[in-house]
């Protein structure tokens, strides 16, 4: 891995961490799952373990983020949140978004239907703002999409 490279991973990392900790303390029904809580949350949807990456957040309606331990009596409440994050001055955010989406998320979101948010995170200190949006309601405002293929050898 060249340093450019990881200097743009650490980075995009350090920025999710904020856009978690933003929306976290702006509102306290985003819920943020353990390694383990992933796994159990996808199990008790009945969805494979390999989407547990396609998230990052969830929200359960009558849970905060300041409970340790959450019990789920009904599957088909949880919405599973995929954060998308930048750091652009986005007055109308999401219009002018730029963002990646694995495959992984877009089969999810498409199985899950209104389950399945996008968030969208402007953290620009003019613009600090956030968007959810489904699948359906995001492929309405998208303006150009393209795959691009990511290869390891």
């Amino acid at each position: 891995m060249s340093q450019h490279s990881y200097t743009i991973t650490l980075s995009n990392n350090k920025t999710e961490k904020l856009a978690v900790d933003y929306l976290l303390d702006f509102d306290k029904s985003f819920l943020l799952p353990t390694k383990e809580g992933r796994k159990k949350i996808l199990e008790v949807m009945g969805i494979d373990k390999k989407y547990s990456r396609a998230f990052d957040l969830f929200i359960l309606p009558g849970h905060r983020n300041t409970e340790t331990e959450i019990s789920v009596d009904d599957a088909k409440q949880i919405t599973l949140v995929e954060l998308k994050t930048t750091m652009k001055f986005l007055p109308n955010n999401p219009k002018g978004f730029f963002f990646g989406a694995t495959q992984s998320e877009f089969d999810l979101a498409t199985k899950l239907g209104d389950q399945y948010k996008f968030c969208f995170i402007s953290l620009h200190p003019e613009s600090r703002s956030h968007t959810l949006l489904t699948l359906k309601e995001m492929e309405s405002l998208i303006v150009n999409k393209r795959v691009q293929y990511q290869i390891n050898f």
